[in-house]
C-alpha cells in the first residue's frame, strides 16, 4: 500500500494576516485533506477556517499534538499516514518543526519512510533575520534562553562572544510575558556597540522591526509584554 504525504502547513501568526501570510498552494492543500496533527486545535481551526476551508469542520480528524498529548505512543498519529490518506502538520503559529514540538512527528514520519512536504508560510525567524541587516550567511537560532537570571546573563555574554568571534547572527526568543525583563537583561550584559535587532507581532499590523546598538536602545527601550518577539545579536567590529 502506497503511504501519505505528510504536510507541514504554516499557520499565521497574527490577526487579519493570511493574505499575506498563506499561499494559493497552501489553500488548495488544506482543501484537499480532511487530517490533521495539530499542537493546538483551537488555533489550527481558526487558520483553516481563515485561510479557506471548505471541508466542514466537524468532517475533519484533528489530532491533538500539545502539551498534554506527548508522553504516549506517536503510532496513532501516523494510523491514516500508514493507510495512504495525507495529513497535514500544524504548529500553534508559524512553521511546523521550527521552535516546535511537530519536530518529533516529522522525524517518525522520515523512519516509517513517509514522504514530508513543507509548504510555504511565515516564519518569525526568517522573517526578523532578513530585515535585520544582520548576516544572513551565517546565523545560529538559539531557542529560549536560561530563566536564572545569572545564567542567562552569562549566555547573553557567550551568545555576544559568538557573534563578534565568528561574525554570525544571534537569534533567540523568551515567553512573551518575559520579554521586558530579557530586554533590560541585554541592555545591561551587552557592550554598547553591539547590536541587538527588536523584531514584535511579525506580520502583524503593529509589527516593529528595529536594529540598533546597545547604546542607543538604552535612551529609549520599547515596552514588549506580551508581543511574540525575536531578539537578534550582531556585531561588525
Amino acid at each position: 500500500m502506497t503511504k501519505g504525504t505528510l504536510y507541514l502547513i504554516p499557520v499565521v501568526m497574527a490577526e487579519n494576516a493570511v493574505a499575506k501570510s498563506l499561499t494559493p498552494f497552501l489553500v488548495d492543500t488544506i482543501n484537499a485533506i480532511d487530517e490533521y496533527i495539530v499542537e493546538n486545535e483551537k488555533t489550527a481551526r481558526r487558520c483553516l477556517k481563515e485561510a479557506g476551508l471548505k471541508t466542514p469542520q466537524s468532517d475533519l480528524i484533528i489530532h491533538d499534538y500539545g502539551k498534554h498529548n506527548r508522553e504516549g505512543s506517536l503510532k496513532p498519529y501516523f494510523k491514516g499516514l500508514e493507510q495512504g490518506k495525507n495529513v497535514g502538520l500544524m504548529s500553534e503559529a508559524g512553521c511546523p518543526g521550527i521552535a516546535d514540538p511537530g519536530a518529533e512527528i516529522i522525524a517518525e514520519a522520515h523512519k516509517r519512510n513517509i514522504n514530508v512536504v513543507p509548504l510555504v508560510g511565515p516564519s518569525s525567524l526568517l522573517l526578523a533575520l532578513m530585515a535585520s541587516g544582520f548576516n544572513g550567511q551565517s546565523f545560529a537560532f538559539q531557542g529560549y534562553l536560561p530563566i536564572d537570571k545569572m545564567a542567562r546573563a552569562k549566555k547573553i555574554k557567550d551568545l555576544e562572544g559568538f557573534a563578534e568571534r565568528f561574525k554570525q547572527t544571534q537569534l533567540f526568543i523568551e515567553t512573551p510575558f518575559r520579554n521586558n525583563p530579557m530586554l533590560e537583561e541585554i541592555l545591561r550584559t551587552c557592550r554598547p556597540d553591539t547590536l541587538l535587532c527588536i523584531a514584535s507581532n511579525l506580520t502583524a499590523e503593529d509589527e516593529f522591526v528595529k536594529t540598533k546598538s546597545i547604546g542607543d536602545w538604552r535612551k529609549e527601550a520599547p515596552d514588549l509584554h506580551k508581543k511574540p518577539t525575536i531578539f537578534l545579536l550582531y556585531r561588525t567590529k
